[in-house]
């Protein structure tokens, strides 16, 4: 669970009045054909594109430099090379099989003429700006799909993570899993008809009278873009739609196309506006990658946590406490297990554990700036006629415990730990089993550092982190996200910290990546995304430097200076300065990692974490009392241990252990009673043979040590 998640800062947004009216326009649709708007939108954009073709005419043709990623530069003309043309300079292939391009690490149409000196990307659909040009692009295509079938308003049409979707008023028609082949059929003849995506700007009356049959986005015009400006639309056959893009060269890019899902929607997803129709779907360049994915689905449904934890009695979720887990005896073992693995590695590293309160006055969170950010996040309640709170994260607890008293250099860094219970009000229709919650716990800690401690302290937690990655098979990827348009603190402290950011980074010997500008107001930050067995990838670990707290809080720490210099009457020098924070996490909260762990392991869980170890299964009731004894021993050493007295067959029951997930099947029978040893199977039914007791303690404890 990120420190602060995508959902909240949605709701942290400010919210203005829908200005759709109660009966939205809606004209008579005959299917078969083509909706009347189509013909009248056309003729607008077509006047609008002229116009700035004109304009375009009259600019100066000048020769421009355009820079290649590998220091490679090529001459283009202003206004006239595009980032095709460069590519066809290259080859061929290059260009049929780029995506769409980035000029100076924006992105850009591949056939938009470029507009001066430049660094240019070309990028194909591998790369996350040609995925997500791909499938936006693709949303156009069934948005052109959906108003062909249905005669459909377009509302909104996005990429999102694993594909895209369009948010469609159809008046009373209910778009259902039925129509889906349907849909398909219709999108296939857009794709076949390889209509290019053409992009003008038009002034905003011009889009207003181009799109004054849909309320819908009459209302986004009016709402969002000032009046006097200019915005964009893009055309691809008969559809034309607002949008920033940019977009694929043309339809026939997108080969292979699925619908994945129908449901319906709100208006800007509040449940006071209208009601929409939303269709989602996947695309991708050929069948073969579109199989893979659905393969991909199918087997992530498997996976899924939301089913595998309810099946080994793990956890359950109860609408009488929505977003809180209730851990079931078994889901408590793994969680509790996740937790002192962790804890075992601060005691290791130096870190400081402390125990800070649930319940906070609001006070505390005007001074962390959090009440006037956070505020519809939190659990709010009144005490004694003063507002209070649960705790959403624990870094302003951290903050009053350093200030308790006056810091020396010499205790920097302090690394403290906190695994306190956090509480965020998350909206219910964003709650999602384990990955989404309202109560939770993570390893959370904080470190008061000098500005030149900040180095070593990021090359040591990126080894922490890829030391407890590695123990699960979990790769990942990193990102540094450095400063934002909009930030606080001096430019020089910011590219002193970015600086000692790429250090570690550079010196951690891995691949990383660069985020520009995408870091947090109060300082830049280290991104770290976890790719699970099916390639998904998941946020959990995060280094985030802050510069903003230690002076809302007013943390200083005497300097080395003020330690060891002395004034005139021999008393030591008071100089102060202030620390630095940086926030970290690892895991993120134990519960969005359990739900990862289960979907990367699907369910089969490795001996050191296993809520279940051995189950010990008897051939008959004559041998249950020497099942009990081995039981006990097992136990004694601390390993989780059932005994299987149920009357089913031997076979039956060794495979029913197994599929319980099972590390171990330990079957006892006479020769097993009367030699004091155990037959050992294991879950994948390999049978290991008869061992003593003795040689199968040895083996639980070398499988926990070669782990720990």
């Amino acid at each position: 669970q990120a420190l602060c998640s995508r959902h909240q800062l949605e709701r942290m947004a400010t919210q203005t009045e829908c200005l759709v009216p109660a009966n939205p326009q809606w004209q008579p649709f005959t299917a078969g054909q083509k909706p009347d708007f189509q013909k009248w939108r056309l003729e607008v954009f077509e006047k609008a594109k002229a116009k700035r073709a004109a304009e375009q005419a009259a600019l100066p043709e000048d020769p421009i430099k355009v820079t290649l990623p590998d220091g490679n530069v090529k001459e283009g003309v202003r206004g006239k090379t595009s980032p095709y043309d460069i590519a066809m300079g290259i080859s061929k292939g290059l260009a049929e099989n780029a995506v769409v391009a980035t000029v100076d690490g924006k992105p850009w149409d591949l056939k938009r003429p470029l507009e001066g000196d430049c660094q240019l990307e070309l990028c194909k659909f591998d790369h996350p700006v040609g995925r997500e040009t791909f499938w936006h692009s693709s949303a156009h295509v069934l948005g052109l799909t959906l108003e062909n079938k249905y005669g459909a308003h377009l509302c909104v049409g996005p990429a999102i993570e694993d594909g895209f979707y369009y948010d469609v008023y159809c008046g009373g028609t209910t778009i259902s899993p039925t129509d889906n082949d349907n849909i398909k059929a219709g999108f296939d003849e857009v794709v076949k008809g390889k209509y290019p995506f053409e992009r003008v700007e038009m002034t905003k009356d011009e889009a207003l009278e181009m799109f004054k049959y849909n309320d819908f986005k009459m209302d986004v015009l009016k709402r969002k873009v000032p009046d006097g400006s200019v915005c964009t639309a893009y055309r691809c056959g008969d559809l034309i739609d607002l949008c920033r893009g940019p977009h694929v060269p043309d339809t026939s890019k997108v080969k292979a196309f699925a619908v994945m899902k129908n449901s319906s929607a709100y208006w800007q997803g509040q449940a006071s506006n209208h009601t929409l129709q939303r269709v989602y779907g996947v695309t991708f360049p050929d069948n073969k990658e579109l199989k893979q994915h659905l393969f991909r689905i199918e087997e992530a449904k498997k996976r899924d946590h939301r089913t595998v934890g309810p099946q080994q009695e793990l956890f359950f979720f109860h609408e009488l406490s929505p977003g809180s887990c209730f851990w079931l005896p078994h889901g408590t073992r793994i969680y509790n297990k996740l937790v002192d693995f962790i804890k075992r590695e601060y005691f290791k590293r130096n870190y400081q554990e402390v125990i800070t309160p649930n319940v906070y006055n609001l006070k505390l969170w005007e001074i962390s700036g959090h009440a006037a950010h956070y505020k519809e996040n939190m659990f709010i309640f009144n005490v004694e006629g003063q507002e209070f709170g649960m705790k959403p994260m624990n870094c302003p607890g951290h903050c009053l415990m350093f200030n308790l008293r006056q810091r020396s250099f010499r205790e920097l860094p302090w690394r403290v730990a906190d695994f306190g219970v956090l509480h965020r009000n998350e909206l219910s229709g964003a709650l999602s089993g384990l990955t989404r919650v309202r109560r939770f716990q993570q390893d959370d800690a904080h470190i008061f550092c000098k500005p030149d401690d900040v180095q070593k302290e990021i090359e040591d937690m990126l080894q922490f982190i890829d030391f407890v990655y590695g123990k699960f098979g979990l790769k990942y990827e990193m990102f540094l996200s450095t400063r934002p348009q909009k930030y606080i603190g001096e430019i020089s402290v910011w590219d002193e910290a970015e600086a000692q950011l790429k250090a570690a980074l550079d010196s951690n010997g891995k691949e990383w990546k660069l985020n520009p500008e995408d870091g947090a107001f109060y300082g830049p930050k280290i991104d770290i995304n976890v790719l699970d067995a099916l390639g998904r990838k998941h946020q959990c670990a995060t280094i985030q430097l802050d510069f903003q707290l230690p002076i809302r809080f007013g943390l200083k720490y005497v300097t080395s200076a003020g330690a060891d210099e002395k004034d005139d009457s021999g008393e030591a020098k008071e100089k102060e300065e202030r620390p630095i924070i940086i926030h970290r996490a690892i895991l993120g909260s134990v519960e969005r990692f359990s739900a990862i762990l289960i979907e990367h392991l699907a369910g089969k869980w490795p001996f050191w974490i296993s809520p279940r170890q051995v189950a010990i299964v008897p051939v008959s009731q004559d041998h249950v009392p020497y099942a009990l004894e081995v039981k006990e021993v097992l136990m004694k050493d601390g390993y989780y241990v059932d005994v299987d007295q149920s009357s089913k067959t031997l076979n039956k029951k060794i495979r029913e252990n197994q599929l319980a997930q099972y590390n171990y099947i330990l079957v006892v029978g006479k020769d097993e009673t009367d030699n004091k040893t155990v037959n050992v199977r294991t879950r994948d039914n390999q049978v290991h043979g008869s061992k003593s007791i003795p040689q199968i303690l040895e083996e639980f404890h070398n499988n926990m040590v070669n782990f720990l």
